[in-house]
């Protein structure tokens, strides 16, 4: 790749600069901050400040940071406050229905404040990617393995039951959830395998597999694993059958978009009357499909959906309020609880409860009450606020995107190759990575998975999978 002079960054922050020179206007502040990140995803994908990776086509190198974690990333988090933005205007969709829920204080003040935040931090989430981004890789080992399908179908069914397993075992709990993710990726993987070479025994595999994913998706309370299961299956399948398929899972997508916040609302209401997730599953699924007004119902619970749970700028703006003004910020305490997690309980009888770390921060916001049972932990870019405030969140982000293109080239490098490096390893074991978390779980999990991400190199090296190569 072509060295890039480092003045060609400057170009990603003029969209937090431009809505910083305007914070006295907060709705122009805030249009130019949320607009400001469709720029960044313009400059990057041109390749204005650095070429994009032209070792493989794009639709076979997908889920490297720069594409899939920086869409879903910085998506997620600067992209979907609009709607909760028009709300706060009085709109119910397009519709001017005024404000039935009263805010606080200057709301759109508090708002663009927000926005211009995640505009920072998306600006400095690519210029990490950017930065630390280098193809293509070299080459140290090959993959040997007659059949793909073969081979992925074999790591998916060895990790389901060491995942189970290892969540049953204290000291190997911290294995669970890479080795079910692995699992996860290798059989959606497998299964797009399996269609290319015509296998009919590893396709009824790999297709028995990816169904009992997604049961379990649907019985987890949650859309993210829904959703997940059929945006990777699609872009497993993208290389295979093309463009062409883009329609289908488009549309797939926005059904889901669409109907899983009627179903997560009905399935979390069964579970909390004392109904287990099984029955609250079947009973949610059967209340959308016999549901005489659901036209009304999904339109009602998608709003709710797209202004509270879709972004979560809401409990952000409470952070904002809360520190530096009354709660001072925490500086380095937050990253020294996130280190003491990777210790396992095992080894450290009286470890803190993550959990209640976690929450002792979001109480002291004032952000749930604490008799609530509700679970709000902060979000990566606002532990980053805490941290340091502005500057807080231009090094949290830039390390987090730096660290994430790093370790994807990594597992490149040790796996020999895209496919069995960022597509199955980086993908399944960091799947974090995507969507952010708080400090305390982000680097318990990064450390596992990049343990975990070794013992399976040196089982492959020992199996004979992977081979270095000579000269």
């Amino acid at each position: 790749m072509r060295p890039t002079k480092p003045i060609y960054y400057l170009l990603l922050y003029f969209p937090f600069l431009l809505a910083w020179a305007f914070q006295s206007l907060p709705h122009t502040s805030y249009l130019i901050a949320w607009l400001g990140s469709f720029l960044i995803f313009l400059v990057c994908y041109k390749g204005i400040i650095k070429k994009l990776p032209d070792d493989l086509p794009v639709i076979e190198q997908l889920l490297r940071p720069v594409f899939f974690l920086h869409i879903i990333f910085a998506g997620y988090m600067a992209c979907t406050s609009i709607f909760y933005y028009l709300n706060a205007l009085g709109y119910e969709y397009l519709t001017y229905v005024g404000n039935r829920n009263p805010f606080m204080g200057d709301i759109y003040e508090s708002i663009a404040q927000c926005q211009r935040y995640y505009v920072l931090g998306h600006a400095a989430l690519v210029h990490g990617i950017l930065n630390a981004m280098k193809y293509p890789q070299e080459k140290r080992y090959q993959l040997y393995a007659p059949s793909m399908s073969n081979l992925l179908l074999g790591i998916s069914f060895f990790c389901l039951p060491l995942s189970y397993f290892f969540s049953r075992v204290g000291a190997l709990s911290q294995f669970s959830v890479q080795l079910s993710g692995l699992s996860f990726v290798a059989g959606a993987i497998a299964l797009a395998f399996a269609i290319r070479e015509h296998k009919r025994v590893n396709l009824w595999a790999a297709g028995g597999l990816f169904t009992l994913n997604m049961i379990s998706a649907l019985s987890s309370g949650f859309k993210e694993p829904i959703i997940i299961c059929v945006l990777l299956l699609g872009v497993f399948l993208l290389p295979v059958y093309g463009k062409k398929i883009l329609p289908v899972f488009g549309s797939l997508l926005l059904l889901l978009f669409f109907v899983l916040p009627t179903f997560i609302g009905n399935f979390r209401k069964i579970v909390s009357e004392g109904g287990d997730s099984i029955t609250a599953r079947d009973k949610s699924i059967d209340r959308i499909i016999n549901n005489e007004n659901l036209a009304e119902d999904l339109r009602e619970d998608n709003w709710a959906f797209l202004t509270g749970r879709l972004s979560e700028i809401d409990m952000f703006i409470r952070y904002t309020q809360s520190t530096p003004r009354f709660i001072p910020y925490y500086k380095t305490t937050i990253l020294q609880d996130g280190i003491k997690t990777i210790v396992p309980r095992f080894f450290w009888p009286g470890k803190p409860d993550v959990e209640q770390m976690i929450m002792s921060r979001v109480y002291a916001a004032g952000v749930v009450d604490r008799l609530s049972i509700v679970s709000a932990k902060p979000a990566y870019i606002v532990d980053c606020y805490l941290s340091y405030g502005a500057i807080g969140i231009w090094m949290g982000l830039f390390l987090y995107g730096y660290v994430a293109q790093k370790i994807s080239q990594l597992a490149e490098r040790l796996f020999g190759s895209y496919f069995m490096g960022t597509a199955v390893m980086f993908a399944g074991l960091f799947q974090i990575l995507w969507r952010g978390n708080s400090f305390e779980f982000l680097i318990n999990a990064v450390f596992w998975s990049l343990v975990t991400m070794f013992i399976f190199y040196l089982i492959f090296k020992a199996r004979g999978i992977l081979f270095r190569i000579e000269g």
